[in-house]
């Protein structure tokens, strides 16, 4: 999240676009890191998207299973373990020493 009704979208195919959330969702839908969210790509900008609608994690499962999202798509995963599972295991290198 941007601030401002505004979000980093991760679009399926590879790119980062700007996305903004139309007014309908503002404050009555709460689009958080990680969720899966429908979006209208703008015909005049094609770095920007529109976040149209939010997928339940039901709806985002459901999508899988029909071949709409990629097998690789993590669904109901928090902004957290997202930076978790791209920092790695870090601490597997740690050895300590016996006293």
């Amino acid at each position: 999240m941007l601030g401002n009704g505004r979000c980093e979208c991760f679009c399926y195919d590879g790119m980062t676009r700007l996305g903004h959330i139309r007014g309908k969702m503002r404050k009555k839908v709460w689009v958080t890191a990680g969720d899966i969210v429908l979006v209208g790509k703008r015909d005049f900008q094609d770095d920007k998207v529109d976040v149209i609608h939010k997928y339940s994690g039901d709806e985002a499962r459901k999508l899988k299973q029909y071949g709409e999202l990629p097998e690789n798509a993590r669904i109901n995963e928090t902004a957290i373990e997202m930076a978790m599972a791209e920092e790695g295991d870090s601490d597997d290198d740690i050895v300590f020493d016996d006293l």
